[in-house]
């Protein structure tokens, strides 16, 4: 391994380290994010969906267990998965996401009809940041992305089912350490299907489906997946 690979890879693998690490203080210590004085329910979301990464990832791994766009196109860009197969791997991950939401729903349907007060209820199906500023939302969802697929880009795992495990293990800990801002999509099927779910399902006294920042954790996530790519193939032998 060269000098510059190994400065390069300890430079990433030591600036994740203290992203995550300032990061998850500063998501419970700052007023106004989604961990803010609720610290032990964010645990859970973050728990709650590292855990369906690690269920959906190994659901899909025939296919290479990707469930995320910005996934696919940062493998595309690198060379991994072809470009002809893209479009597939997008259908497939942006209908999946919708009828995941559907299901969710119809699980709690009972409690969606009981509720006196669904306004908020988008929440539960997308992202919604509480200092709603999209340039800087756009800004965090980039960098969480950024180091999901960095990740999975330099895992020594290779076809391992391990990879899934750990591929959970780093969404909670982007959960933890970066999700408080935005909510953390850092995938623009989770937030896009789920946002057109919440749109067209009958659920009483609704809030809209804020279409004015549905394009943040969709552009957001695939700018980080771009530049995550970008960098693989400037230093090809570090990255590998």
């Amino acid at each position: 391994m060269s000098a510059g690979s190994i400065i390069l890879s300890e430079f990433l693998g030591t600036a994740v380290l203290l992203l995550f690490g300032c990061g998850v203080v500063a998501n419970v210590l700052l007023t106004r994010t989604n961990a803010d004085g609720d610290t032990a329910s964010w645990v859970l979301i973050t728990f709650g969906w590292g855990f369906g990464v690690f269920a959906g990832a190994s659901i899909a791994d025939a296919s290479g267990g990707a469930i995320n766009p910005a996934v696919t196109l940062a493998s595309a860009i690198a060379g991994g998965t072809p470009w002809s197969d893209v479009p597939w791997y997008f259908i497939g991950q942006f209908l999946g996401a919708f009828v995941g939401a559907v299901l969710a729903w119809l699980v709690y349907k009972l409690q969606f009809d009981a509720s006196e007060d669904n306004a908020g209820t988008l929440n539960i199906f997308s992202t919604n940041p509480p200092i709603k500023k999209p340039v800087w939302n756009l800004v965090t969802e980039a960098i969480g992305t950024f180091a999901l697929v960095l990740f999975l880009l330099v895992a020594p795992y290779g076809d391992s089912p391990a990879i899934y495990a750990a591929a959970a293990a780093i969404v909670m800990g982007i959960g933890q350490s970066l999700g408080g801002p935005t909510g953390y999509a850092i995938n623009p099927a989770r937030d896009l299907g789920p946002r057109i779910a919440h749109a067209v399902l009958p659920i009483r006294g609704k809030g809209r489906a804020d279409w004015g920042y549905s394009w943040v954790p969709v552009v957001g996530p695939a700018v980080g997946a771009a530049l995550e790519a970008a960098v693989a193939a400037i230093a090809p032998v570090a990255m590998g």
